[in-house]
C-alpha cells in the first residue's frame, strides 16, 4: 500500500509549483500586453505588483521557481544515475534543505521592502 511519503510529496509539490509558474507566465504575458492597449491600465497593473499583495505573490513565485528547479534536478539525478533511486528519500531532504537555504534569505530580502 502506498503511504504517501517523500516521493508523493515531491511529486505533488513539483506539479503545484509547475502549475503556479504557468499561471504566472500567462498573467505576465497578459499584463505586458496592456502596454499596447492602454498605458493607464499597464500603470495600474504595475502598481498592483508593488503593493503588499503583489510582493507576497512575488515571494510565492520565487519559492515555486526554486522548488521546481531544485526538485527537477533531483528528478534528473534519479533518472540518469541508476543508484540514485536507492537514495531518493535522502535526495528529497537535500532539496528541502537547499530550497530553504536559498529561499529564506531571498524571501527576507523581498519582504523587507513591504515594511
Amino acid at each position: 500500500m502506498y503511504r504517501g511519503r517523500e516521493g508523493m510529496w515531491s511529486w505533488v509539490l513539483h506539479r503545484v509549483a509547475g502549475v503556479g509558474i504557468f499561471i504566472f507566465l500567462v498573467a505576465h504575458i497578459v499584463d505586458t500586453s496592456f502596454v499596447g492597449w492602454s498605458a493607464d491600465l499597464y500603470n495600474h497593473t504595475v502598481a498592483l505588483y508593488r503593493s503588499s499583495i503583489g510582493r507576497i505573490g512575488e515571494i510565492i513565485l520565487i519559492g515555486a521557481v526554486l522548488l521546481h528547479a531544485f526538485n527537477g534536478l533531483r528528478i534528473i539525478t534519479i533518472d540518469f544515475v541508476p543508484k540514485a533511486t536507492r537514495i531518493q528519500r535522502q535526495l528529497f531532504y537535500v532539496v528541502v534543505i537547499v530550497f530553504l537555504a536559498v529561499f529564506i534569505p531571498g524571501a527576507y530580502y523581498l519582504a523587507r521592502a513591504m515594511f
